[in-house]
């Protein structure tokens, strides 16, 4: 344990006020961040935890213009929606605040002047990309292109989603503007740039050289990639009407690159705290004893190891990162989430369809944390989880013995006789586990030592299993007594270690143990001899942890599957009309209302039916390529409408004499074109 309190400035990534908060952005960033600085908290150190809506990205002004709102609209909406969500799911934030509250306006224009009066700016005037239509220059996000390194055909113009390169718009082939898709032209525009360039020695010394053996691989290995290839200046200041403006003259019309001002929101969001709490907030910014620790997903990187950095140590008063733990990504059944497509778990939505069962979700994304690598959430997974590990051991373990407790002693904890081998042991390998714990949340691992959490309540449940004190009773009272008292620690303990990652189970395993007055530390865990004392008074039962049920996670895989079909009619492209025809063209096809008489499916085909079709001027056999749509059984006796001068042609060695007339429902669905008004397949007609 650490001997002395220890101070600590902690960052989770500003999430974009374009849309709420969803699981990805959980299991990435703000579950292991607040695990983390809940854990430094219980060691009695000096935390400022801090957050705040990212309101100025480009992203904003492109969902204004779809809604047909303004910028400050959509940031007004999505800010209130997702601060409600993080302090509805439990993120402690110490102040979650906002890049357009005038504190945000200040620091950044403050840190953007002082390095502009420093020198430590270079002004250029360069060509960028403009819209003509549009009438504007295009920033970022308004351009999309080709990506130089992978090939990607949907990489924006700062970044590429599918290898997480950063890049600048003017590197991007066959660029597009997302605003009328124009191919733009290039005109000349002053900016500011960061000269990255001159950095590169001390970034070199400080991560490569200093080599950074703590930091995660993925983080390391993408800082070394970027340093290696060689830094170039980089623009600080954008053409654009939304964001903060450039404070000083001959910058009309332009404002802060975002990713100039969006970290220094970290800053702005301690200042605001301080004032609040009536503390000094440069310590927590410029005091080299404090750990600077910036929690972030994998696409942050080259910005939070290099570029906010070099901010930094240009302005030359502030400490730079510790650690930037960054996570890789998480999908969700399989596929890419996207807040553009609605593919998603939002959080505020889950909060509704799962109340009070917030430790659920923070369970199972830090038991599948992408760490190392991309991971995938599932809600079969989300379920097991919950059901054989939440409430079969964790909750079945402290169930068993609050209600024994109340059994056999009123809910007193019993004066224990003497204590077994297997007592001894059990209370030595408990007092084991804050430290295994610790260790692997101070290296970041946050699924290891949740895993290792969860030991502790399988071993309160093996020694159950083993004493079956349920039996002791009826034969030796007093080795019930011992029993139920080393459990009753064992249940002790799991109150104070789950803290960190289960808040809301902790509170109420507290309450009902009694346990808020004894107020047990972490360390105590492990060097206390006894957690809850005999004869102390617990509460009553009552279920830790429900079981979730297949309806229940029926109606998740439901609303996801309505979101595939919505997104599969909005992203189809319609075919392109064919050469046009003439009247007497289409007098020539002979259609027919045939009735099926026979159906079966074609041998060693997937698609194929084989029918006899009553044409009312003959019987004749026609392949129809439905086999996937409809069984056999459901297509006999059906009226359908059949094209009967159709050429002949082949299939598989079968002559087919016509064509079953067809069509698609918006979302795929193949239906008959049928002139039957009471056909339960579809009710179609013809005229």
């Amino acid at each position: 344990m650490q001997n002395s309190p220890k101070r600590f400035t902690i960052t989770a990534a500003l999430p974009y006020t374009n849309g709420p908060v969803h699981i990805g952005h959980l299991a990435g960033v703000y579950v292991p961040a607040d695990i983390y600085s809940r854990f430094q908290r219980m060691q009695g150190n000096d935390v400022a935890f801090v957050c705040g809506s990212d309101e100025h990205g480009v992203p904003i002004t492109i969902k204004a213009k779809k809604e047909g709102i303004t910028p400050q609209q959509v940031v007004d909406k999505y800010h209130a929606i997702i601060k409600q969500s993080f302090q509805d799911f439990g993120i402690t934030f110490d102040n979650y605040s906002r890049t357009t509250a005038k504190i945000h306006h200040d620091t950044a224009s403050e840190f953007f002047k002082k390095l502009y009066e420093d020198g430590k700016f270079i002004e250029q005037t360069t060509e960028q990309f403009y819209d003509q239509e549009a009438n504007q220059f295009l920033a970022d996000r308004f351009i999309v292109g080709t990506c130089p390194k992978c090939g990607f055909e949907e990489s924006y113009g700062d970044q590429c989603e599918s290898c997480g390169t950063s890049h600048n718009a003017t590197d991007l082939i066959n660029p597009k503007s997302s605003i009328t898709g124009n191919t733009p032209s290039l005109k000349e525009t002053k900016h500011w740039f960061l000269p990255l360039d001159q950095y590169e020695p001390w970034l070199k010394d400080w991560i490569v050289k200093g080599h950074k053996k703590d930091w995660k691989t993925n983080v390391y290995g993408q800082c070394k990639s970027w340093i290696d290839d060689g830094l170039r200046p980089r623009a600080v200041t954008r053409d654009l009407d939304w964001g903060i403006p450039v404070p000083i003259e001959g910058a009309d019309e332009k404002v802060l690159y975002v990713w100039f001002d969006a970290p220094i929101g970290y800053i702005s969001a301690t200042k605001e705290w301080a004032e609040k709490e009536g503390k000094d907030w440069e310590p927590y910014w410029k005091d080299e004893n404090t750990k600077l620790l910036h929690f972030i997903g994998k696409d942050n990187i080259v910005f939070h190891c290099i570029i906010f950095p070099s901010m930094l140590k240009a302005e030359g008063s502030y400490i730079v990162p510790n650690n930037v733990p960054a996570n890789e990504f998480l999908n969700l059944e399989g596929n890419k989430i996207s807040t553009s497509k609605n593919w998603a778990v939002w959080l505020h939505e889950y909060l509704v369809d799962f109340p009070n069962q917030q430790d659920v979700l923070r369970y199972a994304l830090t038991a599948n944390a992408p760490e190392t690598k991309d991971n995938d959430f599932t809600w079969s997974d989300f379920q097991a989880r919950n059901n054989n590990e939440l409430v079969a051991i964790f909750g079945n373990f402290i169930n068993r013995v609050v209600v024994l407790t109340n059994k056999y002693y009123d809910g007193i904890v019993p004066d224990p006789a003497s204590f077994t081998e297997v007592d001894i042991a059990n209370l030595t390998e408990l007092k084991a586990y804050p430290k295994v714990i610790e260790n692997s949340i101070e290296r970041y691992r946050f699924r290891e030592a949740q895993a290792e959490f969860m030991n502790v309540a399988r071993l309160g449940n093996k020694y159950l299993a083993d004493e079956e004190p349920w039996k002791k009773i009826k034969t030796d009272a007093e080795r019930t007594k011992t029993i139920m008292f080393v459990s009753l620690q064992i249940a002790s303990a799991l109150a104070v270690l789950c803290e960190p990652f289960l808040p809301f189970t902790a509170s109420k395993l507290k309450d009902m143990l009694f346990l808020n007055e004894l107020k047990t530390t972490w360390g105590e865990v492990s060097t206390k001899e006894v957690l809850i004392p005999a004869n102390h008074q617990i509460g009553k039962g009552e279920l830790l942890f429900s079981k979730i049920e297949d309806e229940q996670v029926q109606q998740q895989l439901d609303k996801l599957e309505a979101t595939k079909k919505e997104n599969k009619v909005m992203n189809a492209s319609p075919i392109p009309q064919k050469d046009t025809i003439q009247f007497d063209d289409f007098t020539k096809l002979d259609m027919r209302v045939g009735t099926i008489l026979e159906a079966e499916k074609m041998a060693k085909t997937k698609k194929l039916l084989l029918l006899k079709v009553d044409t009312g001027i003959d019987v004749r056999t026609i392949v129809s390529g439905i086999a996937e749509s409809f069984t056999p059984e459901e297509v006999i006796g059906k009226k359908v409408t059949v094209l009967v001068n159709l050429a002949p042609r082949a299939l598989r060695g079968v002559e087919s004499q016509g064509m079953i007339l067809m069509t698609e429902t918006p979302d795929g669905k193949l239906v008959f074109l049928n002139p039957d008004k009471e056909d339960p397949i579809n009710g179609a007609t013809i005229s």
